[in-house]
């Protein structure tokens, strides 16, 4: 972990964690959410972070663990690591009942609810969907400091990445919350606060990292975050892109976000 790069890493944190905001945003001032650029923007977040993953964490954290512990040792402990961060979101993702979880949910409209307000039933589905953002943001907190911690250059689009897929976990949030009481300010603030799971997460990461303090460990917690975000792309990126618009929109977004990723890494070659 380089310490110089830690304020950054937690401001991209916080950055990620809190375009869930920008969801509420989109869902009071936008009559319509344009389902064609969330489709694709979703497919490109998918594509950059499956990418970064595969190509630049997973190589990178074998190389530095394999430099430590030997061949056969350091390449078990990479392979062991990135599945457990796929189980560690599996197990959170089974936790949390279908109905409860915003990554289960179709996508929200202002047209949904007509007339809805004082509705305690899409009062408790915002507040399960605020509930269930928020355990889901722990591990990607925890992923997105983690490799901006140890590389800069892959923790900006890597927050990016994550920040584009909370907006519509915003939207999830806010808007039958928003219908239910009639209130911009407290599903707003509902959403908000779901989001700021995420830079605890950070925190949780920065206490592991700085408790371990060896290469071994975090190179590991790094091979964990590539597994973390290949979940998530798998998982809940695409489907929500194939969910939220036409087939070929989330494929031409995940075929962009794999090329700009590969094009700003090979900037630093």
């Amino acid at each position: 972990m380089n310490t110089e790069n830690l304020p950054i890493a937690f401001g991209l944190t916080i950055f990620a964690g809190l375009a869930t905001g920008i969801g509420s945003a989109m869902a009071f001032f936008a009559k319509r959410t344009s389902t064609r650029f969330l489709s694709t923007s979703l497919g490109f977040s998918a594509g950059v972070m499956i990418y970064v993953s595969l190509v630049d964490i997973f190589p990178q954290a074998k190389a530095d663990l394999v430099a430590e512990l030997g061949l056969a040792k350091g390449y078990w402990l990479t392979v062991g690591a990135f599945f457990a961060g796929i189980f560690v979101m599996a197990i959170i993702d089974k936790l949390i009942p279908a109905i409860d979880n915003p990554h289960e949910l179709r996508m929200v409209e202002t047209s949904d609810y007509p007339g809805a307000a004082e509705n305690i039933g899409l009062y408790r589905m915002g507040i399960f969907a605020a509930l269930a953002i928020a355990i889901h943001n722990f591990p990607e907190g925890m992923a997105t400091f983690t490799t901006a911690a140890k590389d800069i250059k892959l923790g900006i689009p890597i927050a990016i990445a994550i920040a584009i897929h909370n907006i519509p976990e915003g939207i999830a949030v806010s808007v039958p919350i928003y219908y239910a009481t009639n209130s911009r300010k407290e599903a707003f603030w509902l959403s908000f606060l779901s989001g700021l799971a995420e830079p605890v997460g950070a925190v949780i990461g920065y206490f592991i990292l700085i408790n371990t303090n060896n290469n071994i460990a975090g190179s590991a917690i790094f091979a964990a975050a590539g597994g973390i975000m290949v979940f998530i792309s798998i998982d809940e990126l695409l489907p929500a892109a194939e969910k939220y618009g036409k087939h070929h929109y989330a494929v031409y977004g995940f075929v962009a976000g794999m090329v700009v990723m590969a094009l700003s890494l090979l900037l630093f070659v």
